[in-house]
């Protein structure tokens, strides 16, 4: 069972760690007490969504001998208005450059990520957001190709 310490610092910033060891600073904005030191609560949220699909589809794609040159994911997040303020939906554009790779592969990497293998994004669902995505796939250029 994972362990995550937490600890207070100053005004409102805090760091916690959990098993891997890393400290991680999380703070609040100016205008509610924080200094702006660390990253809030809730991008954290959004952070771990891409970790945690973006680590499932490269490990599917190397499954399937995908070969990829680059791969990004750009997330956003619509939030309640009302406290707690839970996400109520969110968008992750998977975006992945190379040649030659089919379609039809990122799509069902993606697919199972986020309804079998994802956990932070089954969280979000069982909260109530619903989770968008979209992917594009970005061929090198001309000028890129290496010539053998």
């Amino acid at each position: 069972m994972p362990n995550v310490e937490i600890k207070f610092v100053d005004g409102m910033t805090f760091i916690g760690r959990g098993d891997s060891n890393h400290w991680v600073v999380m703070d609040s904005a100016e205008t509610v007490g924080g200094t702006n030191a660390g990253t809030r609560p809730m991008e954290l949220v959004l952070i771990a969504l891409g970790g945690c699909t973006g680590m499932d589809v490269v490990s599917i794609l190397k499954k399937k001998r995908v070969k990829f040159d680059k791969f990004e994911m750009k997330i956003t997040g619509d939030r309640a208005e009302e406290h707690p303020k839970v996400y109520t939906k969110v968008d992750i554009e998977y975006v992945i450059y190379g040649d030659g790779i089919n379609p039809r592969d990122v799509e069902h990497a993606i697919e199972l990520s986020l309804s079998k293998y994802c956990s932070v994004s089954a969280i979000l669902k069982k909260s109530g957001a619903k989770v968008n995505y979209t992917y594009k796939i970005v061929q090198p250029k001309p000028e890129e190709v290496k010539n053998e």
